[in-house]
């Protein structure tokens, strides 16, 4: 049986992509639970010493100065979750949700949260029997984490709120007799535990990253057929001009176009004609895709890091006796990596969309207008490249950065706020929108090749082109796109045309 053992440091995000997507189960690793019992300890030893520790034996927030007697611990803890399930609008889709519980169990077997080993368990087992909590997608300013969502998410773990098993809507009590799950009473500190934290933003950055990963090398097979098709040169992408200026995802990048397209029969076949200089959009794709590849490693370099990260507050230093108070579970690294991120992938779209215009245009491409065989009885790809420039132009307004702003929440107690889990969840709707354009690109590319005299493309365009058309035929006329477009989104969402192409050209 697939599995992947959790212990608060090694967690990667193919890890997250095993759990969220193909369904891998999860367990603790020993270490860690021993871990969890130290730090519970010292908890324990708090409350019976009568020691008065934030989110232990007080209220929250504002209310922090409230101390709360050792018989009222687990009403606060209840309270505290059914308060601050505040959340609205569509459900968080189930593989997030998944993440999301990956998260949080990781995080608690760091030892730095105080609860016992068994609330990690029950996140764990929540994962393993497919108790999917139902989670409003908005609520969270990203300040003292993901409050809302959490307790929507920890509603369920208490025989609460609404949970998603096998298709069906249930009870939380319903969907834990389902699990055959016993509702969990939370202890002093844990209900805070299971609501700081950044887990909800970063199962959505998870989900734009890795998408945005592939996308950029998809990109480049697209763009590599496009200038094939245009019958472009591939002398913009020599290396001694990469090298000249000396990014390395530049270099990177046209080094996978030469190699998408080398041995190109329609390369070659225009090899000595007039033409000097393409349209930016292929002449330019190195520098404006590597710039892309360059903002989506700094987004990868800070969302990994959260993975393994201790997001909660207060935080338990089991072995100097000590409770410290500070900020962790604020979103602002994240929040800002997917503004970033969203901005990177938008450039891809951007780029994408005026490389489809040029394909489309035959003043610029030369072939017939909309690459329709018979233009005017037939429309081709005309509104096809309309969808695409809407796209892009959503992306424009979903770009405005999230992680700029703030508004002042809890009785200016939580005054500053990232807004981290809106820049993470507009990430996520750029990366999809981006897919539909570059998807849209491929398809037009692809049909242009039909127009260049039965002339081979590249040797990576080759095999991309044959993926596509294993699936999507050639428009000999008219048809219904949208279930074009609908499939190549499919294959592009499950990398379908990366892994052929780099199965046997090399990694991208």
């Amino acid at each position: 049986m697939n599995r992947v053992i959790i212990d608060g440091e090694s967690l990667t995000l193919q890890d997250v992509v095993n759990v969220a997507h193909q369904g891998h189960d999860v367990s603790i690793a020993p270490r860690a639970v021993e871990l969890m019992q130290r730090s519970r300890k010292s908890i324990e030893k708090i409350v019976a010493d009568g020691r008065r520790v934030y989110g232990v034996n007080t209220g929250f927030g504002k209310l922090s100065n409230v101390h709360i007697s050792s018989n009222e611990l687990q009403e606060l803890q209840l309270n505290l979750v059914l308060s601050h399930a505040c959340g609205t609008g569509d459900l968080v889709a189930a593989p997030i949700v998944r993440a999301a519980l990956l998260l949080k169990a990781n995080t608690l077997c760091k030892g730095f949260s105080g609860t016992r080993p068994q609330i990690a368990q029950f996140l764990v087992e929540m994962i393993n029997r497919r108790v999917i909590p139902n989670i409003p997608a908005k609520g969270s300013v990203g300040a003292s984490g993901d409050l809302a969502p959490l307790a929507h998410m920890s509603l369920v773990m208490l025989g609460l709120g609404e949970a998603t098993v096998d298709g069906v809507v249930l009870s939380g009590d319903q969907a834990l007799r389902t699990a055959q799950l016993q509702p969990i009473t939370l202890q002093a500190k844990e209900g805070l535990a299971l609501l700081n934290g950044t887990q909800i933003m970063t199962a959505f950055a998870v989900e734009a990253l890795v998408r945005a990963q592939n996308l950029a090398r998809l990109a480049d097979i697209a763009g590599a057929i496009t200038v094939e098709s245009l019958l472009g040169t591939a002398v913009a992408f020599d290396e001694r001009i990469q090298k000249a200026r000396g990014f390395n995802d530049q270099i990177q990048v046209a080094r996978n176009l030469r190699a998408l397209m080398a041995e190109s029969e329609i390369t070659a076949s225009h090899a000595n004609c007039d033409k000097v200089q393409d349209p930016y959009s292929s002449r330019c794709i190195p520098q404006v895709h590597g710039a892309a590849r360059q903002a989506i490693r700094y987004a990868a370099d800070v969302i990994t890091t959260e993975l393994n990260a201790a997001t909660d507050n207060p935080l338990i230093f089991w072995q100097d006796n000590d409770v410290l108070s500070g900020g962790n579970f604020h979103g602002q690294p994240v929040s800002s990596a997917c503004d970033t991120l969203a901005i990177a992938v938008a450039q891809l779209a951007n780029i994408s969309e005026r490389r489809l215009e040029n394909l489309l245009d035959p003043n610029q491409s030369g072939l017939p207008p909309f690459l329709a065989p018979e233009s005017g009885v037939n429309s081709g790809y005309m509104i096809a490249q309309v969808t695409a420039a809407a796209l892009v132009s959503e992306n424009k307004v979903l770009c405005h950065p999230a992680s700029v702003d703030s508004i002042p929440t809890s009785a200016n107690q939580e005054d500053f706020v990232s807004m981290g889990t809106f820049a993470a969840r507009k990430a996520l709707d750029v990366v999809e929108n981006a897919e539909t354009v570059i998807g849209i690109e491929l398809l037009a590319g692809c049909q242009a090749i039909e127009f260049r005299q039965n002339l081979r493309p590249g040797s990576g365009s080759a095999i991309a082109y044959a993926a596509v058309r294993q699936h999507i035929p050639t428009m000999h006329h008219d048809r219904l796109l949208k279930t074009d477009i609908d499939k190549i989104r499919e294959l592009v969402k499950k990398n379908v045309i990366v892994k052929s192409v780099e199965a046997t050209i090399g990694e991208l």
